[in-house]
């Protein structure tokens, strides 16, 4: 997830220099648009980063990011009609979601760290 923030903001940096530059900006701001994928990209590396320090707030942000860039590759790889765009965005969405919500993710997320790998090496659940 630090590698999406850090893309998001280089994102925003192309897009100013772009503004800046004199592109055409009719159909859509660079400046605003700008704005939003630093926004967005500042709270993907936080949670990235929290995630990296072994911060539990961050999984959630995390998540959120990973389920709402699957409609944007969906769009990128079918509606825009850009696989090479829209296919890579979504097996990393996907990726992180799978390792998002692993057995030792989820250990981890609940703060249970003792438990064995294996529900089967345990007893019953005590919860």
């Amino acid at each position: 997830m630090v590698v999406q923030g850090v893309a998001a903001l280089v994102m925003a940096a192309v897009l100013v220099v772009r503004a800046i530059a004199g592109a055409d900006q009719r159909g859509v701001s660079g400046l605003g648009t700008a704005v939003w994928f630093v926004l967005v990209g500042g709270v993907v590396l936080a949670a990235g980063r929290a995630l990296v320090l072994g911060r539990r707030w961050g999984r959630g942000l995390g998540i959120f990011t990973q389920l709402l860039l699957l409609p944007v590759a969906w769009y990128l790889a079918v509606g825009s009609h850009q696989p090479a765009f829209g296919v890579p965005v979504g097996i990393v969405a996907l990726t992180v979601l799978v390792l998002l919500f692993s057995p030792a993710a989820l250990r981890w997320a609940s703060g249970d760290q003792d438990r064995p790998a294996s529900s089967a090496n345990g007893g019953p659940d005590s919860r």
